[in-house]
């Protein structure tokens, strides 16, 4: 994208092009975190898949506890995304 002269260029145009700079930058934002969140969804979904790599005769309270901060940890995250909980109107 070719950059306006500002001395030769009106403001309200400047601001246009700008803002649209400004547009792009933050939708190539929202895409790489959403690849980064993306990721680390699949890395939790084979991980539960797995049964977290626990082994029935391994499991404890230990693990359980384990497995209750994770939860709660989501439950944070998905009442902030879903509006609900703490996050409800």
């Amino acid at each position: 994208m070719t950059r306006l002269n500002p001395q030769t260029t009106p403001r309200h145009q400047l601001r246009a092009e700008k803002a649209g700079r400004n547009k792009e930058a933050a939708l190539n934002a929202f895409i790489g975190k959403k690849a980064e969140i993306d990721e680390m969804l699949a890395r939790l979904q084979g991980l539960s898949d797995e049964h977290f790599n626990c082994h029935p005769d391994e499991i404890g309270w230990a693990t359980v506890g384990s497995l209750e901060h994770y939860a709660s940890l989501l439950k944070g995250i998905t009442d902030s995304a879903f509006g609900e909980g703490e996050y409800a109107e």
